[in-house]
């Protein structure tokens, strides 16, 4: 029972609200949160450690299932990695290398080196989220990735959509950047790129060569098992998807089977560039020897191992193989390809679980494909000048 002085007390309350409307109280104003940054940066965004994770804090839309999503660059992962020899774990790839990009756009995103700023520019760029990837049949799977990734880079891009451009169809495409996911991703990307463009020219990061014949690297006993991450450009290869002799490794380091491993790498159509050749001819040679083997009128396709980084640097990864290059190494390496015609790249072989809680690894894969993204936005649209009589 209530006591008459809570009664006198109720009855206070609701005399003193008859008669008014009753407002709720408004909460901070949104510019507490969103702030112009200083400069020529962009909008500030939460704090890095909060919020949901898209690379470098990119907007996400999920273009599979939206067909109406328009962009320059799209950012997709390929979490697939029963394609490994050694320690498994790239599935993680996508979501691994999302959490190593947090920081990227903290001061608004500009890159020094490069004076561009790819996250605030002519591009219109979007983390598309991954493709469905079953982890229970491996050539399902290598299917889902390439008609996954072929349905984000047909689509018609934000910019220059109407102009001509580099592809079978004289169209131009947008860029597609590929979160990897073991190295065996690459054989269904480049088969959805042959869809587009047809062979291409490759510049190829890696310790390993992955040209191997299958009956040489584990993949005699069948056809699934002859597709792996060490096997996937014999294939390519095989399949015309490569243009002749304008292919090129760099920062290779493995071991072999024996001196046959690199004649049947020439045989494929690739030129080598040891990993210790850094110590002779420096961060500028190695450039020098990808840009005059590739050139920079052929549409390119980058696809970036981790493993390149020696394991100090880089830790988290299937295979990792020491007296590999550092951090910094690699970073000026790929900003000295700012000329190539970069048609699109990917990055493979983050294997989280492995890393340091630092997440090395996975920082060091977000800061290359920072490097990369910003060479494409420098470079602009994938389209080609037409002058006025029509001419390209």
């Amino acid at each position: 029972m209530l006591k008459p002085l809570s009664i006198v007390s109720f009855a206070i309350v609701a005399l003193a609200h008859n008669g008014h409307d009753q407002k709720s109280l408004s909460g901070p104003h949104e510019s507490l949160w969103y702030n112009r940054l200083p400069g020529d940066g962009g909008t500030q965004a939460d704090s890095v450690f909060s919020g949901i994770s898209t690379f470098g804090r990119l907007p996400y839309q999920p273009c599979l299932s939206f067909r109406d999503a328009k962009y320059d660059i799209a950012f997709i992962g390929a979490p697939f990695d029963t394609g490994t020899s050694y320690r498994p774990g790239a599935r993680f790839g996508p979501s691994g290398i999302r959490q190593g990009s947090r920081r990227l756009n903290l001061y608004g995103g500009y890159n020094v080196p490069l004076a561009t700023n790819p996250f605030d520019s002519w591009a219109t760029v979007l983390d598309c989220g991954d493709i469905p990837v079953t982890s229970y049949d491996n050539t399902w799977a290598l299917k889902q990735i390439e008609e996954g990734h072929y349905s984000i880079l047909s689509r018609t891009p934000a910019t220059d959509a109407k102009k001509a451009g580099f592809s079978k169809k004289g169209k131009t495409l947008p860029r597609v950047i590929t979160l990897g996911g073991d190295h065996t991703i690459t054989l269904p990307l480049l088969r959805s790129i042959n869809r587009a463009y047809g062979p291409v020219s490759v510049v190829h990061f890696d310790s390993h060569l992955d040209t191997w014949r299958p009956k040489v690297f584990g993949g005699s006993p069948s056809e699934v098992a002859s597709i792996n991450h060490g096997t996937y450009f014999y294939h390519a290869s095989m399949e015309g998807l490569l243009r002749n002799d304008s292919n090129i490794h760099a920062g290779i380091r493995t071991t072999l089977s024996g001196p046959s491993d690199y004649e049947n790498d020439g045989y494929c159509g690739f030129e080598i560039v040891e990993a210790r050749e850094i110590d002779t001819i420096g961060t500028d040679g190695i450039i020098k020897k990808i840009i005059e083997r590739v050139g920079t009128t052929n549409p390119v396709y980058l696809s970036l191992d981790i493993d390149t980084l020696d394991p100090a640097f880089a830790p988290a990864t299937g295979t990792p193989e020491t007296g590999g290059w550092s951090t910094r190494e690699l970073r000026t390496i790929l900003r000295g390809l700012e000329d190539l015609n970069l048609i699109g790249a990917d990055i493979v072989e983050v294997a989280p679980a492995y890393d340091t809680n630092a997440e090395h690894t996975t920082m060091a894969a977000a800061d290359a494909l920072y490097e990369i993204m910003s060479i494409m936005v420098k470079k602009g649209p994938l389209s080609k000048e037409v002058d006025e009589d029509g001419e390209l």
